[in-house]
């Protein structure tokens, strides 16, 4: 793994010391101004500070590494690329820069790094082809300020870095890549790790930023701390780590009426395994009882398969009425289907003044006739939210961000939009959940995931809480899962994972 003394590091499998804030780019151009002009350290110092980190990396990526090919734009990453030039150079490397762009338009450090490369005897030759001998490829093209789609000879250069079978390291963000949405710009680069400078940029978590990125290493290249007080981070990541600090052991006098009732509702004809799927977990996330409110048809062959469920047949939304007395909690969609049936729970329930989770087809009903609550949780796929905005899901995935933050202000409550990146929306703040794996796309993991945030609503935590404690404990258990591969992982093979997350006194 890779590891150093100011970097910081999250992989597909584990997550270790990476700052929680998160930026957008003219967020973190704003420190760099910060900590050039009102603490006087010269953007030359940064820029070769950021170069020695990647270097560093490039060393640990590629041990022994002897051939590198440094591809440089004409700005600022460009400039840090021509940095990690001469020190191959200086180290003995066999080492030459691609210069993608008129060279004449290098200006300010980068021309002054350039200029240092050259008068050390390097390299230099405009992009033409990466030489077979190389063992790594450096990008340097494109840094933060990237807002539209990469065209020509720009495209052709990042395609034959990809082509090429050297592994790569980015220079702060992959060329191509938007570093506030982490959509891709038409194409960017595969690299197998990203040194990241000042601040985290919140589109390398999300959308396409993890394929793109590889691990990613962070540095904050030494500046003081006093450079991050004025500025708020635009998203917080969150992750299991920590949020499993808020459950705390249980009372040696406790009982099930200490840790809430939840009520599950959905299992339309044909879907009694999505409502299921959604009661155990919750019974596993630790509520103290889970009720199930489900057809007649279904009722009885759950009860069988997990009689600590409380299962009972219900055809019309009267029959609902005592269960919602019972309950601390309702979760809502799972199976729930479209039709009369559907439609009718879901308004008895939105009657309640009980905290609820909402997924599923309860979404796509609200989508249809929408309404506003703070008393909700929404947790929509890129479809399910692309309906409740009238657009496309391809559009949702182009701003994640944008697409929560506008569910969020139409529909009120918290937000949980689900996909890589997780992210979650309230009034006020976007948090990002940075547990899972690419085994979650399978069916029935969405019930699972309501399931788990009912519980915890049951279990009286707050609405935001229950929501990113859901969202990372979720995570969490699939990647437990996927110790022994992604492909073929189920939904159910979270639930017994789940039981030893929540218990965090004796997981260890």
């Amino acid at each position: 793994m890779l590891t150093g003394p100011k970097c910081f590091i999250r992989n597909r499998q584990q997550t270790d010391t990476l700052p929680t804030a998160l930026y957008r780019a003219e967020q973190v151009r704003e420190l760099d101004r910060i900590a050039i002009q009102d603490f006087n350290i010269p953007g030359r110092t940064l820029m070769e500070r950021a170069g020695e980190a990647a270097f560093e990396l490039l060393n640990r990526v590629r041990p022994g590494v002897k051939d590198i090919t440094v591809v440089c734009g004409v700005g600022n990453n460009g400039g840090d690329g021509y940095v990690v030039a001469q020190l191959a150079l200086e180290s003995g490397m066999a080492c030459r820069v691609l210069q993608l762009g008129d060279p004449s338009k290098i200006s300010g450090d980068a021309l002054t790094c350039a200029e240092a490369y050259a008068e050390a005897g390097g390299e230099v030759r405009a992009f033409d082809q990466i030489q077979e001998s190389t063992e790594l490829v450096v990008d340097g093209v494109f840094g933060t300020g990237l807002e539209r789609e990469v065209e020509g000879s720009w495209r052709d250069a990042l395609a034959a870095i990809n082509a090429h079978p050297a592994p790569v390291v980015a220079l702060d963000i992959p060329s191509g890549l938007h570093s506030d949405t982490g959509q891709v710009l038409g194409i960017a680069v595969d690299a197998v790790a990203t040194a990241s400078f000042i601040g985290l940029k919140q589109g390398l978590f999300t959308g396409h930023g993890p394929d793109c990125c590889g691990s990613i290493v962070f540095d904050d290249l030494d500046v003081p701390s006093e450079i991050y007080k004025g500025i708020t981070p635009s998203v917080r990541r969150i992750d299991w780590a920590r949020e499993r600090t808020r459950l705390k052991p249980r009372k040696r006098s406790a009982h099930k009426g200490d840790f809430g009732h939840l009520l599950v509702v959905g299992g339309d004809h044909g879907y009694a395994g999505a409502v299921r799927m959604a009661a155990e977990a919750a019974a596993r996330s630790g509520a103290g009882l889970v009720s199930v409110a489900t057809r007649n048809a279904h009722a009885a062959a759950i009860s069988v398969a997990r009689p600590e469920l409380m299962c009972r047949g219900v055809e019309t939304a009267d029959a609902l009425a005592p269960l919602l007395a019972q309950a601390t909690a309702v979760a809502i969609g799972p199976g729930l289907g479209q039709g009369d049936w559907g439609q009718q729970l879901l308004g008895r329930v939105l009657e309640s003044t009980l905290p609820i989770v909402l997924d599923a087809d309860a979404l796509n009903l609200l989508a249809v006739d929408p309404e506003q609550s703070n008393n909700w949780i929404l947790t929509p796929h890129p479809g399910e939210a692309g309906r409740m905005l009238g657009i496309a899901s391809a559009q949702v995935q182009e701003d994640r961000f944008d697409a929560a933050q506008q569910i969020q202000q139409k529909f009120g409550g918290t937000v949980l939009l689900k996909g890589t990146g997780t992210l979650i929306v309230t009034g006020n703040q976007t948090l990002l959940c940075t547990d899972g794996n690419p085994g979650m796309a399978s069916g029935g993991m969405g019930d699972v995931l309501t399931g788990v945030i009912g519980a915890l609503l049951a279990q009286g935590f707050s609405q935001v809480d229950a929501t990113t404690m859901g969202a990372c404990l979720h995570g969490a258990a699939a990647d437990r899962v996927a110790l022994v591969g992604e492909r073929g992982m189920l939904a159910t093979d979270l639930i017994p994972q789940l039981r030893k997350l929540v218990n965090p006194e004796v997981d260890r």
